[in-house]
C-alpha cells in the first residue's frame, strides 16, 4: 500500500513547495522563452537601485510595499500560525497589501493612462484583503488561510513574475 499524507499534510506540503516551485519555473520561462524572443538584451548584473529611485513617488512606495509583503508572507507561510507574532506580521503584512493595491491604482504609465489587466488584481485584493481578515478574526482557519494564501500567490508572485517581462522596470533594474 502506497504511502500518503493526511490532507492537512499535504496541503502544507503544496503550500510550502508550491509556490517558490511555480516562481522557478515562471522565472525560467521568462528567461528562456520570453527574453530571447523578445530582442531585448539579456544580462543579469547587480541590480541597478539608481532606476528605481529616479520613479515617481507612488511607484517607489509600490515596490517598497510590495518587497514588504513578499518577505513578511514568507515568513508567514513558512512560521507557526496563530501566535502573537503571526498576528503582528499579518497585520503589517495586511497593510503592506493594502499599500501596494491602493498605489497600484496610481500606475498607468504601461497602458497609455488607462488600467490594464494587472490591475483586475488590485480589485480582487480590496475584496478578498478585507475577507481575509475578518475569517481570522472569526477563527475561520481554513477561509483565513485559503484567501492569505492566494492572495500570496496570485497579487505577489504571480503579479510579480509580469513585473519581470522584458522591458519593463523590474527587468531592467536586474536583466536589462
Amino acid at each position: 500500500m502506497a504511502h500518503t499524507l493526511p490532507p492537512r499534510a499535504a496541503l502544507g506540503t503544496v503550500l510550502t513547495y508550491g509556490p517558490p516551485v511555480i516562481a522557478a519555473a515562471v522565472l525560467t520561462w521568462l528567461l528562456t522563452v520570453v527574453g530571447p524572443r523578445s530582442g531585448l538584451p539579456l544580462r543579469p548584473h547587480a541590480p541597478d537601485w539608481g532606476l528605481i529611485a529616479a520613479q515617481a513617488p507612488v511607484l517607489q512606495i509600490h515596490i517598497a510595499a510590495a518587497c514588504v509583503a513578499l518577505v513578511i508572507g514568507v515568513v508567514l507561510l513558512a512560521g507557526i500560525k496563530g501566535n502573537r507574532l503571526h498576528r503582528t506580521l499579518g497585520w503589517t503584512w495586511a497593510v503592506a497589501m493594502a499599500t501596494v493595491a491602493i498605489s497600484s491604482i496610481f500606475i498607468r504609465e504601461i497602458n497609455d493612462g488607462a488600467f490594464s489587466y494587472i490591475h483586475l488584481l488590485t480589485g480582487w485584493t480590496v475584496i478578498i484583503l478585507p475577507m481575509a481578515l475578518y475569517a481570522g478574526r472569526r477563527h475561520q482557519v481554513a477561509a483565513h488561510r485559503s484567501r492569505m494564501t492566494g492572495l500570496f500567490v496570485g497579487a505577489l508572485l504571480i503579479a510579480g513574475m509580469f513585473t519581470l517581462f522584458p522591458g519593463r522596470l523590474l527587468w531592467r533594474v536586474f536583466l536589462g
